[in-house]
């Protein structure tokens, strides 16, 4: 699963480590939510900004794909053959199930705190939106102590690959790899969408029967 993302990385660096001709006007991210904005590229050199979560005949977006049946799901299968991107991220969020119902989310990123690219699709709804959504596995490392599900992160010796119209293998390029990963628990205000603040991807002392939202 991956229902938060980060993108604070500045432009030149994005530029740079993905080879980028095109670039849209950036703002620091803290907590990109669904319906909202990803960076994603879907053509060398040229990065755009596409609204998150496939639409889906009137039912709630589909944020995101398994990877086990993306490549024969009638809902996905096409996208997957043809409409492939690169999510753009620097770092998402996930949530470890504490006592009672409470939930401790927490930051995973890479830990030189470099950008990263996951597997992505894209597709254009009836109203003409473009839309995308991210490919998940079986999660591995640091993310399997927190959930069952994770993104998958293409290595960049993968990204022009899972790119081309000419590739006919693109679920071989799908290898579950956590281990330049790490994570730590962050305050419950990144629950709210409405928050978007650097504060967001501060540590926090793990608190589950005592959670705060900063004002």
């Amino acid at each position: 699963m991956c229902g938060r993302a980060t993108l604070a990385t500045p432009a030149e660096i994005l530029r740079a480590l993905f080879e980028l001709y095109e670039l849209p006007a950036l703002s620091p991210r803290y907590n990109i939510a669904p319906s909202q904005d990803l960076a994603i590229i879907r053509e060398p050199h040229k990065l755009e900004l596409v609204h998150w979560g496939l639409p889906d005949a009137g039912r709630s977006r589909g944020i995101n794909v398994r990877a086990e049946s993306v490549a024969r799901a009638p809902r996905y299968r096409d996208a997957f053959r043809t409409r492939r991107c690169l999510v753009i991220v620097d770092g998402f969020f996930e949530w470890k199930r504490g006592s009672g119902k409470r939930k401790q989310p927490h930051l995973i990123r890479r830990e030189d705190g470099q950008p990263f690219a996951l597997a992505g699709i894209w597709d254009r709804s009836r109203e003409g939106e473009d839309t995308c959504a991210i490919v998940t596995a079986a999660a591995q490392g640091v993310v399997a102590d927190l959930h069952d599900r994770m993104p998958l992160i293409l290595p960049p010796a993968a990204h022009a690959r899972w790119l081309s119209h000419d590739e006919r293998k693109p679920l071989d390029l799908l290898a579950p790899d956590a281990s330049a990963l790490i994570n730590h628990p962050v305050s419950a205000a990144v629950n709210s969408p409405d928050n978007d603040d650097p504060r967001l991807l501060e540590p926090v002392a793990p608190e589950p029967e005592n959670l705060k939202l900063f004002d």
